[in-house]
């Protein structure tokens, strides 16, 4: 049975748990701080017209604990999951066939217990004379009772159906599976077997080629299960290339994602190695990701700087050169003009580098893996597709959202055939392989007869270890109450397992694999 309902069968309704699995559930990386009210389009006003939102504080200003929008504002209190550029530009031609859907945006409150308080909604549609014209956007807020609170539980699976495709198409595919495997390739065509940093990558490599070749026969190609299963159907592999061109390698560092993103901010008053001030303290994606964070860092560094003392060693070595190369101008060939590529002259930059590939291979692909099943298993919770638009007053469809409203919903959601399909798919990625070796492990002791490495890794290990504890003693720390949440269900992703040798796998719902082998 999915964690999700395990202890509760209802709790996953909540707004609470709703906002939570923002920050603690299968697509954590994508809420930020809102920094201006309305929300505005980045949408090119020439070819989708005015995509501004609608959400007025007349709206929301009524359930803000007594805060006005610029007082949240400026205390950082109001945060947004905004959906809405990314699928308005393919909702004409998704909306053509069987699925019925919107663009979101979703307006949250950050309350003084730490948890997040969804304050609206916004479902915006194509203009019915035209995507020029711009979009025709309706405003829910929440609601507990009778056919109010019904079209409110629609509304947030409307906003989940967005978020499943996005999680899947590029939180997923496109950010970890996606963007490694040129890095994987270029590895092993430019570095020797013995060269050190294909010692220090390749266990972070180790099946990846395989899965993604699975994954290009049965989950990603026209008609597979992914087409089959998520709301954008045959648009899935083209909304991941256009998103692909917003794409910079150096912004999936995690305190690079966080500080674009507005959730965090740097403090050097901070004594911690990431520098970060997190704005929302009980952020469990972020509070375990930047302990796992700074642990691979530090192991990165010690690591280079045994074997690349000086800057010039670096800049001389060719097969590194030839190895960055092919990387920026033939792997990711697309961009390979882009000025944020760090230019491989310095040892910070090889640090910050394979820092980011590791992090990529291992934690991030964790984080948005392994909790598929436990919290998307119960498809109520994580719907894929809707078939039909919210009711209107007077309609049938309205009627029966009044008489029985669980009915209506489950009409709205995923049918019967694709959640079967889905489920089956997401329960097979959630498990860890038996083999699996997690991070701060090898699969040989003698991966390098060098002292001073073997006694890095060997701190790095340590290191893994003490977050364990820490994420173990935060879990029941009740403090923190987005850690557990209604469902209670424990944020547990990012566990390294590092101390498990046991070789026993399964849902787990734990542990950071060296690599994407799923």
């Amino acid at each position: 049975m999915p964690d999700v309902i395990k202890v509760d069968k209802t709790a996953w309704r909540t707004d609470e748990e709703f906002g939570r699995e923002m920050l603690a559930g299968i697509n954590p990386v994508c809420i930020s701080r809102l920094q201006k009210f309305p929300p505005e389009s980045k949408l090119e006003l020439k070819d989708y017209g005015n995509q501004d939102s609608t959400i007025t504080a007349k709206h929301i200003e009524e359930n803000m604990n007594g805060l006005t929008i610029d007082q949240a504002l400026k205390s950082n209190r109001i945060f947004i999951l905004d959906h809405h550029d990314t699928l308005m530009p393919y909702l004409e031609r998704i909306n053509s066939t069987t699925t019925k859907t919107y663009a979101s945006r979703t307006i949250l409150l950050l309350q003084d217990d730490g948890t997040l308080k969804p304050l609206a909604i916004e479902l915006s549609l194509p203009h019915p004379q035209g995507i020029k014209h711009g979009a025709v956007s309706k405003v829910f807020i929440p609601s507990e009772n009778g056919v109010e609170g019904s079209i409110w539980q629609l509304a947030k699976a409307y906003v989940a159906v967005n978020d499943s495709g996005y999680h899947q198409l590029i939180s997923h595919w496109l950010h970890t599976h996606c963007v490694i495997e040129p890095i994987v390739i270029a590895t092993n065509r430019q570095l020797s077997v013995l060269h050190p940093i294909y010692k220090l990558l390749q266990p972070h490599f180790r099946d990846t080629m395989n899965i993604n070749a699975l994954a290009r026969q049965i989950l990603i190609n026209a008609g597979g299960i992914l087409e089959k299963t998520v709301f954008p159907a045959k648009y899935a592999m083209e909304m991941s290339a256009i998103i692909y061109k917003g794409w910079d390698f150096t912004e999936q560092a995690l305190p690079a994602d966080l500080v674009k993103r507005g959730v965090a901010v740097r403090d050097s008053r901070v004594q911690q190695r990431h520098g970060l001030k997190l704005l929302i303290e009980d952020y469990p994606y972020a509070v375990d990701g930047l302990e796992i964070w700074s642990a691979i860092e530090t192991w990165v560094e010690e690591y280079c700087a045994f074997y690349y003392p000086r800057d010039d060693l670096i800049q001389d070595d060719n097969e590194l050169q030839s190895w960055w190369t092919e990387i920026r101008n033939v792997g990711h060939g697309d961009k390979k003009d882009e000025p944020w590529w760090p230019d491989m002259q310095s040892r910070s930059n090889l640090t910050q580098t394979c820092t980011i590939i590791i992090w990529i291979a291992s934690a991030l692909h964790a984080a948005v893996n392994f909790g598929q099943y436990p919290y998307a298993g119960y498809l109520p919770n994580r719907p894929t597709i809707s078939r039909r638009f919210m009711p209107e007053a007077g309609t049938p469809e309205y009627v029966e959202l009044e008489k029985n409203p669980d009915l209506a919903f489950l009409k709205t959601i995923t049918p019967q055939l694709q959640t079967l399909l889905g489920i089956s798919l997401i329960e097979i990625l959630s498990r860890h392989a038996t083999d699996e070796i997690y991070l701060g492990q090898r699969d040989s002791p003698e991966w390098t007869t060098d002292a001073e490495p073997l006694a890095a890794f060997e701190r790095f290990g340590e290191k893994l270890r003490e977050i364990e504890n820490n994420i173990v003693n935060r879990n029941n720390d009740k403090r923190w109450k987005n850690r557990v949440g209604p469902v209670k269900v424990p944020y547990t992703l990012l566990f390294p397992n590092t101390s498990d040798y046991s070789r026993e796998g399964g849902l787990t719902g734990k542990g950071i694999p060296n690599s994407i082998s799923i």
